[in-house]
């Protein structure tokens, strides 16, 4: 099995080893286990504010730029590729524990599944409550994949991350990513959150490659407090997608957004998702954003 452990701060101190952030533990993955030439993305948010919904239609979008993409869901419920296979698939953690953890066992076939215009959709799923931590289930799974020599295939890799979760185990998808993008709405909570995931990447940064790719507004018909937010850290908004019921129905139904009847407004958010893959796959300048301290964001934010 890959080697994943959590290690105390003082430890690395004392050992010389690289620190990414301040705090009391960090997860390290083998080194030797990387994903290769594909363009890589991680994606963050706070809870419920739409990341599987842009995930999903964002692969499809890069899928129909002709790209071979698979999509990563780490998360414990295992909902981020449903809208792409129609249902919610078996994870990583299921199949293994189908053989004993025993890998060598496991076919590709048990745990990748092919999904809408051929977006390949794998569930990494995650530890039992309070038992386990996620660092090692991300890990478990690029091991796998590499492996079956699956991402040596793959032009596209999304990772769909769990909420605002900054802790060790969540952050991991941050060591393989290039850029990180943060999907937010134009409210105080959403944009607390975009401000602690900033500080997790800067922290990731540190040692590794990804860096910021922007910021993505949802649900949200105006960007006004995003804007001020962008301005002061030194964020750019990529794509904006309106609080547009269609977006909500899509889901219910089980479907991306590219798959529903054109209506003029569903037209205008699949063109704005296709610009948004065309501009990440040509490349972006990664943001050195600076994070707000959190009493500051309370200042910042609201009606004057």
């Amino acid at each position: 099995m890959i080697e994943t452990t959590a290690v105390p701060l003082s430890d690395i101190r004392r050992g010389g080893r690289h620190l990414d952030g301040e705090g009391s533990m960090q997860v390290q993955l083998d080194p030797a286990v990387k994903i290769g030439t594909a363009k890589v993305f991680a994606v963050y948010g706070k809870g419920g504010i739409g990341k599987s919904t842009t995930s999903s239609n964002l692969s499809v979008a890069f899928s129909k730029m002709g790209k071979r993409v698979l999509q990563i869901g780490c998360d414990p419920k295992h909902d981020s590729t449903f809208t792409l296979t129609k249902k919610l698939m078996p994870t990583v953690i299921d199949a293994l524990e189908a053989v004993n953890f025993h890998a060598e066992e496991l076919r590709v076939e048990d745990f990748v599944y092919r999904g809408y215009n051929g977006v390949m959709c794998v569930e990494a799923g995650g530890p039992p409550a309070g038992t386990g931590c996620g660092g090692y289930v991300v890990g478990q799974t690029v091991k796998l994949l590499k492996e079956h020599h699956l991402l040596e295939d793959t032009d596209v890799v999304i990772f769909d991350v769990l909420g605002d979760v900054v802790c060790g185990g969540f952050a991991a998808p941050l060591q393989h990513a290039d850029r990180a993008l943060i999907v937010t709405a134009n409210d105080f909570d959403s944009i607390f959150a975009m401000n602690r995931i900033v500080q997790a990447i800067g922290a990731k940064a540190k040692n590794y490659n990804v860096r910021l790719g922007g910021v993505i507004a949802n649900r949200s018909d105006a960007t006004d407090q995003i804007d001020k937010f962008n301005a002061v850290v030194g964020l750019k908004t990529m794509a904006h997608f309106p609080n547009l019921d269609e977006i909500r129905r899509s889901r219910l139904n089980k479907s991306t957004l590219f798959e529903l009847e054109p209506t003029p407004a569903v037209k205008a958010v699949q063109d704005e998702y296709m610009r948004l893959a065309a501009a990440l796959w040509l490349g972006t300048d990664p943001l050195p954003a600076v994070p707000m301290k959190d009493r500051d964001i309370f200042d910042l934010l609201g009606f004057d």
